[in-house]
């Protein structure tokens, strides 16, 4: 896919839009399947100031959990992420999101299916696209299969309601069992391996 200048200059739904600038924060989106764990991948993370877990990509606005669920929207369950460039480059971001999910899979992550569970990174600009097409090129060599992780442009995204906020962090007994019920991890490992080069 070619960079489409004409789909730049989406404003992106920002919970706090003026400690970003403050701080001279930038912002990514991806999605990769249930948000909970999309999130948990990032937060902790040295340079990450800040993840929210949302919906992009679809045509309501201000939509509602049920309706994203119901895959009517056309809205991803995604997360944006607020970082230090100083401390975390776009590139690194990429990479920690990629060995988080599984990027062969294109009918959602996991458990979850539907295409409100399908893995994407959303770019900004032609910078963030090319880094992405490199990541993808080299993960399609590394696995020997297609990648299936969509790469598209920005849109709004609209942070999900405060229950999901932190699902980890607030309800660690749910989310484990979540998690290991969904089959997550056994599939992460699989893919990757035991060990996860993004995180060392």
């Amino acid at each position: 896919m070619g960079w489409m200048p004409t789909m730049l200059g989406v404003v992106v739904v920002s919970l706090a839009a003026t400690p970003v600038a403050a701080k001279n924060l930038r912002e990514a989106v991806f999605a990769g399947g249930c948000f909970w764990c999309v999130e948990h991948a990032f937060r902790n993370t040295p340079g990450v100031e800040d993840v929210v877990s949302g919906y992009t990509g679809g045509n309501v606005e201000n939509p509602a959990y049920e309706e994203v669920a119901s895959g009517r929207t056309g809205h991803f369950e995604a997360v944006l992420v607020r970082y230090d460039p100083q401390q975390m480059d776009f590139s690194r971001l990429v990479r920690i999101f990629g060995e988080n999910i599984d990027p062969l899979d294109a009918g959602g992550q996991f458990c979850d299916r539907g295409p409100q569970y399908r893995s994407a990174i959303f770019v900004a600009d032609a910078e963030e696209e090319q880094i992405v097409r490199q990541w993808i090129a080299a993960t399609e060599a590394r696995l020997g299969s297609p990648v299936a992780t969509l790469v598209l442009p920005r849109a709004p995204f609209y942070p999900a309601e405060a229950y999901h906020q932190d699902y980890a962090g607030k309800n660690p007994l749910r989310y484990h069992l979540y998690r290991q019920g969904c089959g997550r991890d056994a599939r992460l490992k699989t893919i990757w391996g035991d060990k996860n080069p993004a995180k060392e």
